[in-house]
């Protein structure tokens, strides 16, 4: 059992896509008043099909009014990392403090290098991570003397002015599935963010992967809590009995989410979904009955 104890927050993850251009801000705005937490957009910056995600979080940042906003997750080889440290402070700033940061490695090198990206290998790719963090982190720490000075092998800042500083804390959360870079997340991250459909083994390799994350975060002197875990999830929802995980009623999705949570510690569940009835379901009917069941559990 690997309950951490967080609270559960849910939220949508949106396709960007180009045509109709409203359409995913529309989702933002049903994902918002379903009650849903936080509004996610892909990122693939060379997938011309798709709005350039952090233009689309910019503009549903000024549409709404209450829900967290995050690339879900932005690749990095074609965001830089001081540049896209001053963007998330500024949007940050100008939101109130809705902004959160969700990162990878990159992972379709053919369009990123397309895209004038540097094609990396697997262990390249896990050092470039780090060496962003720091460069983030550094950008945002205005309480700190000096200008920045990171050299790295991929990212080298010298001399840079630190801020502007977010008007909260932004979590950088990493997306995560191999050893080295679930090492990574636990040393640095301040949340995993993998895809249900991307694990192995569905949910019973989260504890394995866990495991991985906590060892890495306890080596680096950090509570293993201090990581919180995410999941994006799809499905189907039915008004009869289910077939399966995530294949039934809303009733039924909020009981095996509960069961997410306090088996596998995930507090953070993100319904992949460009349905306004799904965004509905997940925030109105499944989000609420999903909370009641972890706290009664958590109190017995």
């Amino acid at each position: 059992m690997s309950d951490y104890g967080h609270e559960l927050w849910f939220g949508s993850f949106i396709t960007p896509t180009a045509r109709p251009p409203q359409a995913p801000v529309e989702l933002a705005l049903t994902s918002e008043r379903a009650g849903l937490d936080l509004v996610s957009f892909q990122d693939h910056p060379y997938q011309s099909a798709f709005q350039d995600t952090w233009t689309l979080m910019s503009y549903v940042a000024a549409r709404t009014e209450r829900i967290r906003i995050s690339g879900n997750v932005l690749s990095l080889p074609l965001r830089p990392p001081a540049v896209l440290a001053r963007a998330a402070a500024s949007l940050d700033r100008l939101t109130g403090g809705r902004v959160e940061l969700g990162i990878g490695a990159g992972a379709f090198w053919d369009g990123i290098v397309a895209m004038g990206g540097r094609r990396l290998e697997p262990a390249q790719a896990v050092r470039a991570v780090e060496e962003a963090v720091d460069v983030i982190r550094g950008l945002w720490a205005t309480e700190e003397t000096g200008p920045l000075r990171v050299t790295g092998e991929f990212y080298t800042v010298n001399g840079a002015k630190r801020g502007p500083a977010p008007a909260h804390r932004i979590p950088i959360r990493i997306g995560a599935y191999k050893p080295r870079m679930l090492r990574l997340t636990g040393k640095i991250a301040d949340g995993w963010l993998p895809s249900l459909g991307f694990l192995p083994e569905g949910p019973a390799s989260l504890r394995a992967m866990n495991e991985q994350i906590d060892e890495a975060a306890s080596a680096a002197g950090r509570e293993p809590a201090a990581v919180s875990r995410l999941l994006n999830l799809s499905g189907r929802f039915t008004s009869g009995a289910g077939g399966g995980l995530l294949q039934g009623t809303p009733g039924d999705w909020a009981e095996q989410i509960a069961d997410l949570a306090l088996q596998y510690g995930v507090s953070g569940f993100i319904l992949a979904s460009d349905e306004p009835a799904d965004l509905n379901l997940f925030g109105h009917e499944v989000a609420p009955r999903a909370r009641e069941l972890v706290r009664s559990e958590r109190v017995t």
